[in-house]
């Protein structure tokens, strides 16, 4: 039988994992997931599902189970999946075999693993496209879901720019040289950032191998498969997908340099969805930092209401 997926190599001192210790989830087709659960699964509380960019990983959400504990209430449970070829879950054996509908299929099976669901999920970029194919064919285990960066329409100008700037960081030589480079690229979503927080950034999609060269923290093929995208092509809209997420309430949050989600979109998603509440955050680009507390206060605002209307309590 052909394996469907293999291991991949990560530095299991990365300094960005550090706080988020995983269990693995084995899938029927042999797929291995990481999977961090923080606080306490129970059926009082309606969980809350991170899902990360397109090919980032976990650690997009480090501070966000925090700043949510603190905001809403001590031990609530929240996970955080890497989907496959991304952080600390096995790569597929086949590029052919990434697409959107089979993680969609494969969240579901951790959720199933874990036992959980209904469940609000929180969707960053490519998550969010997850969620929607999700919702497509499981709308009951949506409690709620909210969209960060993510919509039925990918903005392609942010596809080239972002397969421009990985190629250009993964071609540089030496721990200096890379530093700088990283810096550099992410200075523009994260205006006023320290260079040791831009530094931090780094290390949430690659570390540094023995010879100073940046390694990626995904498998290469997934940005391998952006190659033919232009920056004025017309990605096809999957407005259906955003009108499955009907099954259930919805929060709309846009950061404010954002190149993934025009902002036209994002105005017709929220047209589209009147009873949404949408936010747009300010002074940040994609993916979203949640290490203040007003993207999250507003998810934990959001997540207490539906609990209180799921299980007539807010804790």
């Amino acid at each position: 039988m052909t394996p469907l997926a293999r291991a991949r190599s990560v530095p299991p001192d990365h300094a960005a994992f550090a706080e988020l210790p995983i269990q693995r989830v084995t899938l029927g087709h042999g797929l291995s997931l990481a999977v961090h659960v923080s606080g306490r699964l129970t059926q009082q509380r309606v969980p809350v599902v991170c899902l990360p960019g397109y090919q980032r990983n976990m650690s997009d959400f480090t501070g966000f189970s925090a700043h949510f504990n603190r905001l809403g209430a001590a031990d609530w449970p929240v996970v955080l999946i890497d989907l496959p070829g991304r952080g600390r879950s096995d790569d597929r054996q086949r590029a052919e075999d990434y697409s959107t509908l089979r993680d969609a299929e494969d969240v579901a099976a951790v959720l199933a693993a874990l036992g959980i669901g209904p469940v609000v999920l929180v969707g960053q970029g490519q998550g969010g496209q997850v969620a929607m194919a999700l919702a497509a064919n499981h709308p009951l285990l949506f409690a709620g879901t909210v969209l960060v960066d993510a919509g039925p329409v990918t903005d392609s100008r942010g596809i080239v720019r972002l397969r421009n700037n990985l190629a250009h960081v993964e071609s540089l030589r030496g721990e200096k040289t890379v530093r700088a480079g990283f810096r550099r690229m992410l200075a523009g979503d994260y205006p006023g950032q320290a260079e040791d927080r831009l530094d931090a950034l780094m290390g949430r999609s690659h570390y540094l191998d023995k010879r100073g060269r940046a390694r990626p923290l995904y498998d290469p093929r997934l940005v391998a498969a952006l190659a033919e995208i232009n920056f004025d092509d017309v990605l096809m809209a999957q407005w259906p997908l955003y009108d499955a997420l009907r099954c259930a309430p919805l929060l709309l949050l846009r950061t404010q340099l954002s190149d993934q989600v025009r902002r036209e979109t994002f105005d017709e998603m929220v047209r589209r969805r009147p009873d949404a509440t949408a936010i747009t955050l300010a002074g940040q680009g994609s993916p979203a930092l949640f290490d203040g507390t007003d993207e999250t206060a507003a998810i934990a605002r959001f997540v207490m209401d539906i609990s209180q209307q799921r299980l007539g309590r807010a804790a």
